[in-house]
């Protein structure tokens, strides 16, 4: 019998290669055996995210919330579960400032492209890597 870690594992592999039902059915198993593990918990609820299920993901955010209610990222996942299901309200209670959009679902931040208002330098030293000729005109040891 795997151990619920290695169970754990297997349904998050399930989850990041996007088989979200199959990732939900061993998540399930593992709170039938313990309901009181919070990352399977709190997964469970991404896991409906992503298939598009915003109430059910709402509802197991919610677990969530009963096991950790002092943990950010359940209300983090909150707020754009609610955010997604179009209740900003409830989305500004669980920690999204208000006016603001929840960040973009992708795990490819760093493919944006940069921010706009960056200032490049305009200038830049030339050539440092070059040695430059001794002050005053003076002649090296090496060239008497």
């Amino acid at each position: 019998m795997a151990t619920l870690q290695e169970q754990y594992d297997d349904a998050m592999f399930d989850f990041s290669t996007g088989d979200y039902n199959s990732a939900i059915a061993k998540l399930r198993a593992i709170l039938a055996g313990d309901p009181s593990h919070f990352d399977a918990q709190l997964s469970i609820g991404m896991a409906y995210y992503r298939k598009g299920d915003y109430a059910t993901a709402i509802a197991e955010g919610h677990k969530a919330e009963k096991l950790r209610p002092n943990e950010q990222l359940v209300h983090t996942n909150l707020s754009l579960f609610y955010m997604k299901a179009g209740d900003k309200k409830t989305a500004e209670h669980h920690g999204l400032p208000p006016g603001q959009e929840p960040p973009a679902d992708s795990e490819l931040q760093m493919a944006q492209p940069p921010p706009q208002n960056v200032k490049v330098p305009t200038k830049f030293p030339d050539m440092p890597w070059k040695k430059k000729p001794p002050v005053g005109g003076g002649t090296t040891p090496a060239s008497q």
